[in-house]
């Protein structure tokens, strides 16, 4: 009995023994764990856009729609004008930095100017009429056609030649005693350009010609016709224009803070994509010394050679051609101009400052002449500095997040973003506001509202044009919508109401798409965007088409004022920003 008792008192001390070496190290391996996912759980996520947003999971931003990035944490070692981003985010916003320093010599730069061909004006001549009469017949029809001189252009009936060839008739029977009197006769028909077999038929039948024909006394194409059959001409007014086309002119637009960079006389490389694989060469031939004042632009014109009339006027060219200062070997320093944010006169990028940790300061440059896609610096960066060229907006965001100097506030300190007052920023609120007052909806017959469908149409590819920066597009389709507006037949409006509708709109409409295809600035042509979206929807709304159509909102368009936009999609594409930020609205209604 005392031996079961001996082995029961060993067993309990074991335990004891066990639980005293080996419960604490489970505790403690507990306490580690919970630790480390309260570390975990403790990780906040911004957007790289809105940062006062602060979100305890990964998500998307309840504004723009952006994926959230995760928010730095923690500065210890860092100077008072660095911070630090994660790994993560730097992947998750596709930050990207480049070596700075990888100098080219000015005589490798050069500038890509965009140009039209256009008829050589010093080779162009008119033919102008040199009396009165009216057109019966016409010889030359069609632009582009070839006219020599010699060549019978036009047949003219003149009342005043009928009247001159009685005088000559009778002049010609008095030639012999009042020869005076005939030639002055005949000097008037020769200040007309009427002369040979002609006169001299009148003389010898002494028969009056009811019409004349007329000769070109110009070779060349015909650039311009400016009478038709039945028409009038007048003594000094062209008929038609001819250029010869065995010469061209290339003319370029050269921007303002360009112009110093050219001069009379540069060799410059001009190509076509008509021919793709060939060059050819001129010289700057003239600098418009006046400066277009809507472009901010001066033309600059080559003298091109077209004896193969492989230029067509029209024809749209690029030139190659290098700068002027480029004849010295000077190495100059150039960063790509996606590294550059710009604010007014301020131009920063943002410096990678430690070669092996993410760790970023902003640096204000000094900006040179613009070669192609690349700026020269001046300034504030030197060979071997490494800066962000990918994904420099949303650094910019991690700075102001992180209370650091950013490209809007010079001194550092927390900011007010400007997007707390936005609709849907407040969290209290169950509603958004209403975008619009609902229009009360018009009845109209299924013919207008095809025709509104195709003007819709027009706008929703500007709409796309302006997403992707596509200038070129843009106006294509904004001349597009000009026409097909004014192709609306409002007589299929029988309601006076619609009427008056239709007519006020489409005056805005017309208005609006005239200004985008008037300038080249595409900050004014989101602005003038915005306006004619607000009468589309107005439209859509009164007459509706043969769709749903979305209408999506963005907080941050406009200088944060928000802009609304239509879309035949759900999807989010906005086209206030260029592809900065496609994905920043959401949808606040849906039009039947």
């Amino acid at each position: 009995m005392k031996k079961y008792i001996i082995y029961i008192a060993v067993l309990a001390v074991g335990f004891l023994l066990g639980w005293m070496f080996f419960g604490g190290n489970t505790t403690s391996t507990e306490t580690v764990h919970k630790h480390n996912e309260a570390t975990e759980t403790n990780q906040m996520w911004t957007c790289s856009m809105h940062p006062q947003i602060m979100q305890p999971e990964a998500g998307d931003c309840p504004i723009c729609g952006m994926d959230l990035i995760p928010a730095a944490s923690s500065e210890e070692g860092l100077l008072a004008d660095q911070f630090k981003l994660s790994k993560n985010a730097m992947a998750l916003a596709n930050i990207q930095t480049s070596i700075v320093g990888e100098s080219v010599s000015n005589e490798n730069l050069g500038f890509i100017l965009s140009g039209k061909i256009t008829e050589n004006e010093d080779e162009t001549a008119t033919m102008p009429a040199h009396f009165n009469g009216r057109v019966e017949k016409l010889f030359v029809n069609s632009l582009g056609e070839r006219v020599h001189k010699g060549q019978a252009v036009a047949q003219i009936y003149s009342p005043a030649l009928i009247a001159a060839q009685q005088e000559l008739i009778t002049a010609y029977k008095l030639k012999a005693s009042q020869p005076q009197l005939y030639n002055a006769v005949k000097n008037k028909f020769k200040n007309w350009m009427i002369h040979g077999k002609q006169l001299e038929e009148v003389e010898q039948t002494g028969q009056v010609k009811n019409s004349f024909t007329i000769y070109s006394h110009v070779s060349g194409v015909v650039t311009e016709i400016a009478i038709n059959v039945g028409s009038h001409i007048m003594d000094g007014k062209p008929i038609f224009k001819v250029s010869n086309l065995n010469s061209v002119w290339a003319n370029f637009d050269v921007y303002e803070n360009q112009i110093s960079q050219f001069k009379k006389g540069q060799n410059i490389v001009v190509t076509t994509k008509a021919y793709s694989n060939k060059e050819f060469k001129g010289k700057v031939d003239f600098i418009d010394p006046i400066l277009d004042s809507k472009t901010r632009t001066v033309k600059l014109r080559v003298v091109l050679n077209n004896k193969n009339e492989l230029f067509k006027p029209g024809m749209f060219v690029e030139g190659k051609i290098k700068a002027v200062d480029s004849s010295d070997k000077e190495e100059v320093l150039t960063i790509p101009a996606s590294a550059i944010l710009w604010t007014g006169k301020r131009s920063v990028v943002y410096l990678k400052s430690n070669a092996n940790e993410p760790v970023f300061q902003i640096q204000e440059i000094t900006l040179g002449n613009q070669f192609g896609d690349n700026y020269q610096v001046m300034e504030g960066l030197n060979n071997g500095d490494e800066i962000v060229t990918n994904g420099t907006f949303t650094v910019d965001a991690a700075a102001q997040l992180q209370g650091k100097k950013s490209m809007m506030n010079k001194k550092g300190g927390k900011v007010m973003t400007g997007h707390e007052g936005h609709l849907g920023m407040n969290n209290n609120s169950s509603e958004v506001k209403k975008p619009l007052n609902k229009n009360e909806r018009i009845e109209v017959s299924k013919e207008f509202k095809n025709q509104l469908q195709v003007v819709f149409n027009d706008y929703i590819k500007i709409k796309n044009a302006l997403a992707i920066n596509d200038i070129k597009e843009l106006k294509n389709q904004s001349k597009l919508l000009l026409k097909n507006v004014t192709k609306v037949d409002m007589k299929l409006l029988n309601d006076k109401k619609a009427h008056q509708h239709w007519m006020s709109s489409e005056k805005e409409i017309k208005a609006m798409a005239n200004l985008m295809l008037n300038t080249a600035d595409i900050t004014m042509q989101r602005t003038y965007f915005k306006h004619l979206s607000s009468n589309m929807i107005n439209i859509l709304e009164v007459f509706g088409v043969n769709k749903e159509v979305y209408l999506l909102f963005c907080p941050m368009s406009d200088n944060n004022k928000g802009a609304y936009w239509l879309s035949t999609t759900e999807k989010v594409v906005n086209p206030y920003f260029g592809g900065a930020m496609l994905t920043c609205g959401d949808v606040k209604q849906v039009i039947k």
